[in-house]
């Protein structure tokens, strides 16, 4: 499928729908097949321990899967997730961003599922892994 917004439009869009989270991401790479996200990894994504969280890992495979679709819809803004599904595999590196691959496994009219595989900036293993269905508005 064709993409109707690459990496800058993408990266505008989050900036101009979501400015209170927009500076924690980046996008590495994006193509047909899927994209790589970067966390900005933060002293507000850390819990105690040093660790980082749960939910920022959450929000990077959701931003992920969010801008996939927006890549091949356009500016969907109220795209929404509607099931979320996430495996904490070990504890992520501590002092470094966090990278995401994302790919699309549906794009149908009604709804979106996406599968998320999240890793420590230069170690092989995952941290954790996520599947994400959306629910596309009608046009």
């Amino acid at each position: 499928m064709e993409l109707k917004m690459d990496i800058a439009a993408l990266e505008a869009f989050l900036e101009e729908a979501f400015p209170q989270v927009a500076a924690d991401f980046g996008i590495e790479q994006l193509d047909a097949s899927g994209l790589c996200m970067r966390l900005k990894v933060a002293d507000r994504h850390l819990r105690p321990g040093g660790t980082i969280s749960g939910p920022s890992m959450f929000a990077l495979a959701d931003v992920a899967v969010y801008l996939a679709i927006l890549s091949r819809l356009g500016p969907v803004a109220l795209a929404v997730t509607t099931n979320c599904s996430i495996d904490f595999m070990r504890k992520p590196a501590s002092g470094v961003d966090l990278l995401c691959a994302c790919r699309l496994l549906k794009l149908g009219r009604q709804l979106a599922v996406g599968d998320v595989l999240i890793h420590s900036e230069g170690l092989d293993q995952p941290v954790a892994r996520a599947s994400l269905t959306y629910a596309i508005p009608p046009s």
